[in-house]
């Protein structure tokens, strides 16, 4: 019976010991300037992206698709802060817009999303 005890004392603490250490298995979008400012009318423009992971850029894709699913790469650059990625967007005409992106987080997982944006012009 002791035996027995152990065992399942030293399975809980190795499943509790496991469970603790945080494991981020793909590089998420946790803030993007898009949700804030508007990108703006025939300028162009950047875009900042958190990440809750280092991303690896020499490795990731990013596109900007536009009317009828044309896309376009976009120029990704690390920024200031960990896990932080700024977009180079070019001159952009009214209408709806996505950047797709294909990023590898830092531990080797790959990650896919679509942010989708609108230009309008200011009233």
């Amino acid at each position: 019976m002791k035996k027995f005890n152990f065992f399942t004392l030293l399975a809980v603490l190795t499943l509790a010991l496991i469970g603790s250490h945080p494991a981020w298995a793909h590089a998420v979008v946790t803030h993007s300037s898009l949700q804030l400012s508007p990108v703006p009318v025939n300028r162009a423009s950047q875009v900042q992206l958190s990440f809750n992971s280092q991303v690896e850029l020499d490795l990731s894709q990013v596109f900007l698709v536009s009317a009828g699913d044309a896309m376009q790469t976009i120029q990704a650059k690390k920024g200031a802060q960990p896990g932080q990625v700024l977009l180079e967007l070019p001159a952009l005409k009214p209408g709806e817009y996505a950047i797709k992106l294909k990023i590898f987080a830092a531990d080797g997982h790959l990650s896919e999303d679509l942010l989708r944006f609108f230009v309008t012009q200011p009233e």
